[in-house]
């Protein structure tokens, strides 16, 4: 069996943008050819992908660095780069996806198939061929690809189940999981025999199937971290209804009902609204005195009440055919998770710009078309510099510069690159 895993961090990085490139069309009775430098191609896209194949997060703790292709750069006669293969990562279904430097949750991959762009591939820069115009007929100049996005991301399992099952260890619950279900987890006579969850899948008669969840060591305290019920508590929120198994030969039964109870009200209020089935368990090993005084004592906290034996299989038949029922009747329970808006995939066409007087002498200018003209902006070519300036002019920002008051010899920063403001330059 599978080593369980719920958590994962993971780093992915999307592929730079080829280069553009800078080349003459030179052949054989062509005069004047003119530039003919090809664009580089796009970086590969990184997504995540919801599989309901996959049931752990476990290959992520193999390899945690993540890299889609790169584009290639372009070439002369005019021949564009390929552009990078996109990077498909599978998840299970029921993935929370969490970006580490903000916090914020960015998507919710709770239907199969589910597919979310978490890096955007850098975009491939231009040739000098798409700068050439009737008065610069001759650029010498093209744009460097965009750089690659890397980010660190949080995966948080929420287990995409039918049913949950409660109960104190030792209850029966992996021997009730196993009597209706392939799974095959392991069973003995002490407490915590499960430190994972397991999920088994239940076949109905017409064909169809639902998918139970065990969860593992649930005691009291539980919520506030005793135990390994609080790691797995979540697993159990998007769950139709629950079955909670109930021990009879314990000392205490009753008592042991209301603390499972007790917990999954601390943890989650809305936990306790779900409808549940009410099992007595170990039937075989239990004097009726007991069982009708027991059964009696519960009737006050759940009407929905059967009575089995795991070991002989007694009553089994009989819930499981109430357990059909219900799963037709009872919608999936869809938790409400709250999806910031993923601002790393704004417009960045925009014509936005803002300035910020950093002292005296100093101005930063920040804004979305301004990021990207920027980051495909060789800051070493004089032409290119030139170039971005004029864009700048007729984006209003040296007007507004100079409302502000800025002088010649002021330090202009773009997005990260430093200018010095002259007039007679800009």
């Amino acid at each position: 069996m599978a080593t369980f895993i719920d958590k994962a961090k993971i780093k992915v990085i999307s592929g730079r943008g080829g280069n553009g490139c800078v080349a003459w069309r030179r052949e054989k009775f062509v005069d004047k050819g003119g530039p003919a430098g090809g664009d580089g191609g796009r970086g590969g896209n990184v997504y995540l992908v919801a599989d309901e194949n996959m049931s752990t997060l476990l290959d992520f703790t193999y390899k945690s660095v993540f890299h889609a292709q790169d584009g290639e750069n372009g070439k002369n006669k005019n021949c564009h780069g390929q552009g990078g293969n996109d990077l498909y990562l599978k998840v299970p279904v029921g993935v929370i996806v969490r970006d580490l430097k903000t916090g914020k949750v960015i998507a919710d991959l709770n239907e199969n198939e589910k597919t979310i762009l978490v890096a955007k591939g850098g975009r491939g820069g231009r040739g000098n061929a798409r700068f050439a115009t009737a008065q610069k007929r001759s650029p010498q100049f093209c744009e460097p690809g965009e750089a690659s996005v890397e980010r660190e991301l949080e995966l948080e399992l929420k287990l995409i189940a039918d049913i949950g099952l409660l109960g104190m260890p030792n209850a029966g619950k992996s021997s009730f999981i196993s009597l209706i279900s392939s799974a095959r987890p392991k069973v003995a006579d002490y407490p915590f025999t499960t430190l994972t969850p397991n999920l088994g899948v239940v076949k109905k008669p017409d064909g169809d199937g639902f998918i139970v969840a065990d969860i593992p060591g649930l005691i009291e305290g539980a919520s506030e971290g005793i135990g390994l019920g609080f790691e797995f508590l979540r697993h159990i929120q998007r769950c139709r209804f629950f079955i909670h198994i109930v021990d009879m030969s314990a000392s205490d039964p009753v008592a042991n009902y209301i603390k499972i109870n007790k917990e999954l009200e601390k943890y989650d209020s809305e936990l306790l609204k779900r409808h549940q089935i009410l099992v007595l368990n170990k039937k075989d090993i239990v004097e009726k005195d007991k069982i009708d005084n027991l059964k009696e004592n519960l009737k006050k906290y759940d009407s929905d009440i059967f009575i089995i034996s795991c070991a002989t299989s007694d009553g089994v038949k009989e819930l499981l055919n109430h357990i059909f029922s219900l799963v037709d009747m009872l919608p999936r329970f869809d938790i409400e998770i709250e999806v910031e808006h993923d601002s790393d995939f704004d417009n960045n066409d925009d014509s936005e710009f803002f300035i910020t007087k950093l002292n005296k002498n100093t101005y930063s200018i920040s804004g979305g078309k301004l990021k990207r003209l920027v980051a495909v902006t060789d800051v070493k070519n004089v032409q290119q510099i030139r170039r971005l300036s004029n864009i700048m002019d007729s984006m209003g920002v040296w007007g507004r510069l100079r409302d502000l008051g800025i002088n010649n010899e002021d330090t202009v920063i773009v997005e990260g690159v430093e200018m010095i403001y002259t007039d007679n330059y800009f």
